[in-house]
């Protein structure tokens, strides 16, 4: 096994129709929400996890404050609990 982590990949079309290729960095919940957190080699975008187990989508967060206040509380989530 390599020493590069294997992460999941999506593949999103953005408003012009042209698809791009994001790696899953991190799904996580936050006031009963699902969120994910997606990479590219030119951005890192927050997406709201919505539908059931069964059906399961990804949607845009429009409210850039809303971003900011979600990447900011993860941020701090994870330096208060690092990964084992």
């Amino acid at each position: 096994m390599s020493d590069q982590e294997v992460r999941d990949y999506i593949t999103i079309e953005d408003e012009q129709g042209q698809e791009k290729q994001y790696a899953v960095e991190a799904l996580f919940d936050m006031e009963d929400q699902s969120y994910a957190l997606l990479t590219s080699e030119q951005e890192t975008i927050l997406m709201r996890v919505e539908g059931d187990d069964e059906d399961r989508y990804l949607v845009g967060i429009t409210d850039e404050e809303e971003s900011e206040a979600i990447l900011s509380a993860y941020q701090i989530a994870v330096e208060n609990a690092p990964a084992e």
